[in-house]
């Protein structure tokens, strides 16, 4: 069982690093998207509740590949799946453009 997590696990990961666009973001176009977020996220990237993960720092190609995979559902979650799935490319990349900038 544990195997067939790992290897699903790093398959996911080497395919969405696959499709992770090259190009950077504009920070502050993803600054301004980024008002939504700050409900869970925390208004700098920093979360309050221990049950949703920081963004501030994180790796923008990581970023954007996971609210990527939240778009299209193959990375299920009931909050942030509605939440992703309006928002193009290019919303994706400045979004992460901006939570990586933050320390």
């Amino acid at each position: 069982m544990m195997k067939k997590f790992i290897v699903a696990t790093l398959s996911s990961l080497l395919l969405a690093g696959a499709t992770v666009s090259s190009a950077a973001g504009d920070a502050a176009a993803g600054k301004a998207k980024a008002a939504v977020c700050a409900g869970c996220h925390g208004a700098n990237g920093i979360s309050m509740a221990p049950i949703y993960p920081n963004l501030a720092g994180q790796k923008e190609a990581y970023l954007a590949a996971q609210l990527k995979a939240f778009r299209d559902g193959s990375r299920a979650n009931a909050i942030m799946a509605p939440m992703a799935k309006p928002l193009s490319d290019a919303d994706i990349d400045n979004l992460a453009a901006y939570f990586s900038s933050l320390k």
